[in-house]
């Protein structure tokens, strides 16, 4: 038996951030050219993303004997069903809005996250903390300027609605982990719940046929969601937690790069210093401070 002292430690650590945010961009990516190129809504895709994550998770944790059953299905389909609206909205903005600005709404989650922790859970709020929240909304109202001056508020509201929900999904998949439900079981009910939730929205806006030319931007979308949701958990597991949530942030510069070379994205100053601001936010907002670290017992 190897003591984890003589065990040989992860060389990719935080790396593996890394390889998630171009898993994640990828993902985005996909769903954007499947919607311009095929004309996929919302539901359709999400069914997709979710599907294959649902079939990969399940089939592993039968092969490997863990059980399904929980006494918190409650709390599993409250952060279900509020993930999968937020993947919906998050979707959508990414699909009408420009590659990066569309996935930086969706990064406003950690915002939302710290609002709610508040309001719901009555967490103190430092003044470092609400420096951060500030700053933070400041980059969301840059942001959406350019959106709602050429007419696109709708998915730009949309795409932040998507960020509120995502923040409340956190919200409970930190209760659920407080419960001690494993990680696998938490995104396989996601999945599952995201799977009939979609399924049920696609079939009343309309299904597309399933093509030769579209399944590759299909499984696409589902591969790489996996693989990046796989890679962004070993990240949690084996690197430095705020290494890990800064890097996160280059699914954002990744997205940006993904948009202008490939889509012909067009991002006003505006848009790119709001980006700029949600990204120094999210990554302050995971720190903490020198003077507060003197502070703790």
């Amino acid at each position: 038996m190897v003591s984890p002292s003589t065990a040989s430690p992860d060389r990719l650590g935080s790396g593996w951030m890394i390889i998630a945010a171009v898993g994640f961009t990828l993902m985005n990516f996909w769903v954007k050219a499947a919607a311009q190129t095929f004309g996929f809504g919302a539901g359709e895709l999400v069914f997709w993303r979710m599907g294959f994550a649902a079939l990969f998770l399940g089939i592993t944790a039968k092969m490997q004997g863990k059980t399904f059953a929980t006494p918190h299905w409650r709390a599993h389909l409250n952060r279900s069903v509020s993930g999968t609206l937020g993947m919906f909205c998050i979707f959508y903005a990414v699909m009408h809005l420009p590659l990066a600005t569309g996935v930086t709404l969706g990064y406003t989650s950690s915002i939302f996250l710290a609002v709610l922790s508040f309001v719901v859970l009555k967490e103190r709020v430092s003044a470092y903390t609400l420096a951060v929240l500030l700053l933070g909304f400041a980059g969301v109202v840059l942001l959406l300027n350019p959106s709602f001056q050429s007419g696109q508020e709708m998915a730009a509201l949309v795409g932040l609605c998507g960020g509120l929900l995502a923040g409340w999904a956190y919200l409970q998949v930190r209760e659920l982990s407080l419960l001690g439900e494993p990680g696998w079981r938490v995104v396989f009910y996601l999945s599952l719940v995201g799977m009939a939730l979609s399924a049920v929205w696609a079939s009343l806006t309309g299904w597309h046929p399933l093509t030769a030319a579209a399944l590759p931007y299909l499984l696409g979308i589902g591969a790489s969601a996996l693989v990046a949701q796989l890679c962004l958990t070993r990240a949690y597991k084996v690197g430095n937690k705020f290494t890990v949530a800064s890097l996160s942030y280059l699914t954002v510069v990744f997205s940006s790069l993904a948009g202008v070379w490939f889509l012909g994205d067009k991002i006003s100053w505006q848009e790119a210093l709001g980006m700029g601001i949600i990204v120094a936010s999210g990554i302050l907002s995971s720190m903490k401070p020198s003077w507060r670290r003197r502070k703790s017992p």
